[in-house]
């Protein structure tokens, strides 16, 4: 796989990291990610990667852009209001770079579609805020064999993990909490997106590139008040009804 003069430019601050380097930048061009939810953390993450030179970007999400989103979804404009996610996302994210393939999907990913959504992909990415849907994306990744990046934000505070096989989403969350609280009805501090998608893209970036210690069966936790992070051990769950025994 080769780059035209205009991607080496574009791309040259990555070709001389040691850890990305060539190599790493075609891993990157060839690589096909899903990214499941163009909300807070999909918008941020979506636009790195798209930046990054991932070769094609899939982009799942039955919404439609509200002004309320504006506030953490910085991929739309005053002018996308009333668009679907994908369409307007899509649009933004080919300004950006050109030489990125975007296919977009306006449906919600559920138990009967996301195994079809994650086939032939290299990694997928998970922003969404609603457990249905991120129970049929981590059961999808599991049956598929494929790395998924997990992200959640609340009020002050959002975590990153990597799943890849044992342990999975479920082995973390095996239930969805009967008290499972929403950014809409508890809120979110906007900047927090930026942070956890940014996070979110380069646990991506390091997967496919093979660079650095991915968080893998680990999960990073961000405190926006106090300025601290913590990183915890997930353990895989023997009765997982996913990915157990």
């Amino acid at each position: 796989m080769t780059f035209s003069d205009e991607e080496v430019e574009r791309y040259a601050r990555h070709l001389v990291l040691r850890e990305v380097g060539g190599p790493g930048q075609q891993r990157l061009k060839a690589a096909k990610v899903l990214v499941v939810g163009l909300g807070g953390l999909g918008a941020p993450a979506a636009l790195y990667l798209a930046a990054a030179g991932v070769g094609t970007l899939i982009l799942a999400d039955p919404d439609v852009v509200d002004r309320s989103n504006l506030q953490r979804q910085v991929i739309y404009a005053e002018a996308d209001l009333g668009r679907p996610k994908v369409e307007a996302a899509s649009e933004h994210l080919l300004a950006l770079n050109p030489h990125v393939r975007i296919e977009t999907r306006q449906i919600a990913l559920a138990a009967e579609n996301a195994k079809a959504f994650v086939a032939g992909v290299d990694l997928v990415l998970d922003g969404t805020d609603d457990f249905g849907v991120r129970f049929a994306v981590n059961a999808a990744c599991v049956a598929h064999g494929t790395p998924l990046v997990s992200g959640a934000i609340g009020r002050w505070t959002g975590q990153v993990g990597v799943f890849h096989g044992q342990p999975c989403y479920r082995c973390l969350v095996p239930e969805i909490p009967p008290d499972a609280e929403t950014c809409q009805a508890v809120g979110v501090i906007g900047a927090l997106a930026g942070v956890i998608g940014s996070m979110m893209a380069l646990e991506a970036i390091k997967l496919i590139a093979g660079a650095g210690t991915p968080l893998d069966g680990r999960l990073m936790i961000y405190d926006a008040l106090a300025a601290q992070t913590r990183t915890v051990r997930i353990g895989a769950d023997a009765d997982c009804p996913v990915c157990g025994g």
